[in-house]
């Protein structure tokens, strides 16, 4: 793996001295990663895997080829850039493509960990060690994986650009069963590994779990709601994916087509993504090299913004802000670094402004219904309780919802003061939520 910003870009400048394209860019991504997974409270797996991998973008006139290798000798340097020139000669034209982009400044972003870099098996075991012991003492099972990654990215292009960071990850996850219907949740994310509570974690998931036991049924039907912060990530992620992206607005399949300046949700809602925020994984520059923009989504409520990639940026005349995924994808730009402002309320807050409802902990294999309606449907997962009077009272079995997204937003009653970076696909940064009214439309029987 190339260690340091000298050898990647003598790596990338070999490359494209290559190229015969008309335009090149290379992106190298080199990666160490390390997981350890556990369950019924023993670790049962530890892997380590370190890898590299370097993408070539030949633009051949209005042409465009990728290519990809995890070889990096002189000859498999060459095929690879021949491939893509290869590739993009038998691509029709694209009469929209502009140019990929040019250089610009980068302000350096604090996305690494030397810590989180030489994290050690038998550290990552200690720390789950401390999920596991409290689980085994409340005669509990515990089960989940805690990971440690180190990254290289590098990113040339034969205009000019040359971009370069280390990036460092770490994130644990853990469920912890009382029972068969008895369960509690736990997730935490940083850049520095050294930042992770795992005490809290432990607690959390298990004082949760001890809650859910006996769970009753209740009718389905309108709740308010209190979503912990678990759940208000993955509907923020399923808000991604309908259409923040300027490629589904431009091809009018996004939520925000037509709603631009318009109030949407909540005042007290502003939803934005900025890859050098410490609260989630920071990140400088994206896929292309392009130094990453802070984009204001909703602005207290309103449709404010979606991000960029330079493709989408020439289509439209807008703005690149920075939001690349590598070539070639479908999606289009992405934000990778959302999060929503908190709020003032604690916990306790956002709880005594129920009189009766639920509280959901977390969601749990949530799909999209009609993406323009902002529907999803999925199932509460891992601690879901009725709220009476302000307080929580029984555990309540697991319910099916189908709700809009933009109309759960605009029912926001109050935000929690906390917010907790978690993750399914994406890094998601959140509060919890207290929302007036959501849609339960069935029983999973778990």
């Amino acid at each position: 793996m190339f260690s340091d910003e000298t050898s990647a870009r003598a790596l990338l400048q070999k490359v494209l001295g290559y190229s015969q394209a008309d335009q090149t860019e290379v992106v190298y991504l080199g990666t160490e990663s390390a997981l350890t997974r556990f369950a019924n409270n023993s670790i049962h797996q530890n892997v380590a895997e370190s890898n590299h991998e370097l993408r070539v973008r030949a633009v051949a006139g209005k042409k465009v080829g990728v290519a990809t290798t995890n070889r990096l000798d002189d000859e498999s340097l060459r095929r690879v850039t021949e491939q893509a020139l290869e590739i993009a000669r038998l691509q029709p034209e694209n009469p929209e493509f502009h140019s990929l982009p040019g250089p610009q400044p980068i302000v350096p972003a604090s996305g690494y960990s030397e810590q989180t870099a030489r994290f050690t098996p038998e550290e990552r075991a200690r720390r789950v060690g401390i999920i596991v012991q409290l689980a085994k003492e409340r005669s509990l099972e515990a089960a989940g994986a805690f990971s440690t990654n180190a990254s290289q990215v590098a990113v040339a292009n034969s205009l000019g650009i040359f971009a370069y960071e280390p990036r460092t990850d770490s994130e644990c996850h853990a469920v912890v069963m009382a029972d068969e219907r008895g369960s509690g949740y736990t997730q935490r994310m940083a850049t520095d590994v050294s930042t992770l509570d795992f005490e809290a974690m432990a607690h959390e998931a298990v004082s949760t779990a001890q809650r859910s036991r006996n769970p009753i049924d209740i009718a389905i039907g309108e709740y308010q709601v209190v979503l912990d912060t678990y759940a208000v990530g993955d509907m923020l992620q399923n808000l991604i994916f309908m259409g923040l992206s300027a490629t589904a607005v431009q091809e009018e399949r996004s939520f925000m087509n037509g709603q631009f300046g318009k109030q949407l949700l909540d005042a007290r809602v502003t939803i934005y993504d900025d890859g050098h925020d410490p609260a989630g994984l920071p990140q400088a520059f994206d896929y292309e090299g392009v130094p990453k923009q802070r984009v204001v989504m909703f602005d207290h409520g309103v449709a404010n913004a979606v991000v960029y990639d330079s493709f989408t940026a020439a289509r439209e005349g807008k703005p690149n802000t920075g939001h690349a995924l590598p070539a070639p994808n479908s999606f289009g730009p992405a934000p990778t670094n959302t999060m929503m402002e908190a709020g003032d309320a604690s916990m306790e807050e956002l709880l005594k402004g129920v009189e009766r409802g639920l509280y959901v902990t977390r969601f749990h294999y949530t799909n999209t219904v009609h993406p323009v309606k902002t529907l999803f449907t999925g199932m509460t997962r891992d601690g879901t309780f009725l709220i009476e009077h302000g307080e929580l009272s029984s555990p309540v079995k697991n319910l099916r919802f189908t709700q809009s997204i933009l109309n759960a937003l605009s029912e926001v009653q109050a935000i929690g003061r906390e917010r907790i970076q978690c993750s399914d696909y994406l890094s998601i940064v959140a509060p919890a939520l207290r929302i007036g009214r959501f849609n339960f439309t069935g029983i999973t029987g778990a």
